[in-house]
């Protein structure tokens, strides 16, 4: 009888093993993807060129460092072409993203099991990615990917990890709740500016730690067919986060509140591109983004030179919304406004449970009185308070100015100018490019292309000793950021009105399960200006369980 259960057991483990590698193999076979073919090779033999010190090109491109700290990338061509020249010129920033961002992978996933269940998962959900990708980014991707390094071919191969990479903006909405995705944005015109023409401005807060953000990008690019046009970006990245175009056309996104994404379609940063190269009005680029399958629910807001106004195009998977302003203003969080999209069972949730309603609301409560301006714009943008100027903390998702952004910047389309900031974050200055100056551009010595009279200063917070504190409570906010060791009263004396510090200092004696300890910091960081439903029921019910266990 033992023999014949172990038989039984030998068969039934065999099964089940022969039915995980048939399962990995058809994983990886319906994941894998071919690379689009190239008319010609022969832009590979290009060669990179230091016609002066800090400036490189290869043909016509070129690529140098500002001394505000930003990269400045020009490309022109054929799709497969500028991809190549854009790889070849940012090789070494191309390495460095993918390393800093495989790095905080496996310290959100250190197990090397589940990584490898990761990518099979992700690998099976993307699997028809380049279907939903135009042939153009495709070969410019593909470009690109020839510079990406081999040391990551355990994940897949480099077109193929490239092409997956610009879907992180994407991803990142499973995980709004952990503040990776709270961006802001607002435009301004007519009797709402000061000088009357639009002007828009927004915060980029996708945050996949501060060594990811080190390496920005202004890129101009030239392409064979559609727009010029000048956007944020880093290694390897080729869609838009932030950009205008010579059209006087601007876009960014807002990231809404989504279910769980059900299969691959367009990645939102190559819809966004796509009406950077193609689109020169607001009903142009809306029809754009109505063509095209989207993973996610997103908010895009276009600003049009030509027209003097901005609006806002409500996307989801299945439906699209044209939300124009009431007024001269309008303004975009993280949630819908439109009636389309505004309504939805989702979204009303999410305003009632995040922190993108209070946002909005405080953004309203700075633009109500007076008249916009550029500088105003970059203060408002920087502002850290809560309602009626309320201390909330630093670092609070309520916040419009997180001390999370990966970029900021202001557009005045009418003048073709573009304001990016500097590191950190938002706080640094912000320094000003004129796009047909910037195209016009010889590149035959090294100088600075951005307009120095423009400059907006470096925010004064970072002369205080509360910046100073508050770089040492960031190493503790997100779990990606390694740190060895937990000092709860530090952590609260360098952010003491923050809800989050009083949470982590809390968390710290209930995992040790000192419920004395923990039990005075929850009710304390309960007083305080807590940003989302979920955080609160953590504390709450953590304090609970506290409380029944001290008895």
């Amino acid at each position: 009888m033992l023999k014949r259960i172990a038989k039984i057991l030998a068969w039934f483990v065999s099964i089940v093993v022969l039915g995980l590698l048939g399962l990995m193999m058809y994983v990886r076979a319906v994941a894998t993807i071919d690379e689009p073919i190239p008319e010609s090779l022969q832009s590979l033999n290009a060669q990179v060129v230091e016609i002066d010190t800090g400036l490189f090109k290869v043909d016509n491109n070129w690529f140098k460092k500002s001394e505000s700290g930003l990269y400045e990338l020009y490309v022109e061509g054929q799709p497969f072409e500028r991809g190549v020249a854009n790889g070849k010129l940012t090789r070494e920033l191309v390495h460095y993203q993918e390393q800093v961002f495989t790095e905080q992978i496996h310290r959100l996933v250190p197990s090397d099991f589940y990584l490898q269940i990761l990518k099979n998962f992700v690998g099976w959900f993307n699997r028809n990615l380049q279907d939903n990708v135009i042939k153009e980014y495709q070969l410019e991707i593909l470009g690109v990917s020839y510079s990406a390094s081999h040391e990551f071919d355990d994940i897949a191969p480099p077109y193929q990890r490239i092409l997956n990479y610009h879907a992180a903006h994407d991803i990142g909405h499973a995980l709004q709740n952990m503040s990776l995705v709270g961006c802001t944005a607002f435009a301004t015109w007519s009797d709402k500016s000061e000088d009357s023409t639009l002007i828009i401005g927004r915060n980029f807060d996708f945050y996949v730690g501060d060594d990811f953000a080190r390496d920005k990008i202004v890129a101009f690019y030239k392409p064979a067919e559609g727009h010029k046009f000048m956007m944020v970006t880093f290694g390897g990245m080729t869609g838009v986060l932030s950009g205008m175009n010579d059209q006087g056309l601007t876009v960014t996104i807002n990231a809404a509140k989504s279910d769980i994404p059900s299969g691959a379609a367009t990645p939102v940063t190559l819809v966004t591109r796509e009406i950077l190269q193609y689109a020169s009005t607001i009903r142009e680029a809306y029809d754009i983004v109505a063509k095209r399958k989207v993973f996610v629910a997103e908010s895009f807001l276009i600003g049009s030179g030509k027209e003097g106004k901005a609006s806002i195009i409500e996307k989801t998977p299945e439906r699209v919304d044209l939300v124009e302003a009431h007024g001269n203003a309008i303004l975009s969080t993280n949630h819908f406004l439109g009636p389309k999209l505004g309504m939805t069972r989702l979204n009303q949730i999410h305003i009632k449970t995040g922190a993108s309603a209070y946002r909005y609301q405080r953004l309203s409560e700075l633009l109500i009185d007076g008249q916009n301006s550029v500088a105003r714009t970059a203060a408002i943008l920087r502002d850290q308070r809560g309602l009626q100027d309320k201390d909330i903390g630093l670092g609070n998702e309520k916040a419009i100015n997180q001390l999370v952004a990966h970029h900021a910047v202001i557009f005045q389309p009418a003048r073709k100018l573009m304001w990016v900031s500097t590191a950190p974050w938002q706080l640094g200055k912000f320094v000003c490019y004129d796009l047909e100056q910037a195209f016009a551009y010889e590149a035959t010595i090294n100088e600075e292309i951005h307009l120095g009279e423009y400059t907006i200063p470096a925010d004064s917070f970072l002369l205080t000793p509360e910046y100073n504190d508050y770089v040492k409570f960031s190493k503790y906010r997100f779990p990606f950021n390694p740190h060895t060791d937990t000092h709860p009263d530090s952590i609260i004396k360098w952010n003491p009105n923050s809800y989050h510090a009083y949470m982590l200092a809390a968390d710290y004696y209930f995992d040790r399960k000192n419920w004395a300890g923990a039990i005075p910091l929850y009710e304390k960081g309960l007083t305080k200006e807590v940003a989302t439903e979920q955080e609160r029921y953590h504390m709450e019910r953590n304090l609970d369980q506290c409380k029944k266990n001290i008895k």
